[in-house]
């Protein structure tokens, strides 16, 4: 195969394994557009140092033949499935501690009791403001004393 064929292949499977296979359906979201333009930059700037320093050197039969910062625009297909296929499974595997498929997820942040307390702290009714200060204990700072 040529590195034009494994470049398609790579960005082909990408998109199949974010719509299909993990059905994230992150490509039709704008924030990955917005987290993907901004690996892009990154990218051609490694590409440009890497290519234009000869640390990697490309086969012309192998290649399309187009450069973009000395690397050959196949390089972005394979940029565009890494960036798919990492974000693609972090969201499918939970990010942020969120079960998957009604499994708790162990040591991703608080713990369940430290959670309920904190809920339980919130539907507690507590003083007012007014009735705070009237008392004296309302030791907050305020620039309206």
């Amino acid at each position: 195969m040529t590195y034009t064929q494994l470049a398609l292949l790579a960005a082909v499977a990408a998109v199949l394994a974010d719509t299909v296979l993990l059905r994230t359906r992150l490509l039709g979201r704008r924030l990955f557009w917005t987290a993907y333009a901004i690996v892009l930059g990154f990218q051609l700037v490694t590409d440009g140092i890497l290519a234009g320093r000869h640390v990697v050197s490309y086969d012309p039969a192998v290649i399309l033949g187009p450069r973009l910062c000395f690397a050959p625009v196949e390089d972005l297909l394979f940029g565009f499935a890494m960036v798919t296929l990492t974000l693609s499974t972090w969201v499918r595997l939970g990010r942020r501690g969120r079960p998957v498929r009604g499994r708790p997820v162990r040591n991703a942040g608080h713990s369940r009791s430290v959670r309920r307390r904190a809920a339980a702290a919130r539907a507690r009714p507590g003083p007012t403001t007014a009735s705070r200060r009237a008392s004296g204990t309302d030791t907050r700072r305020s620039s309206t004393r």
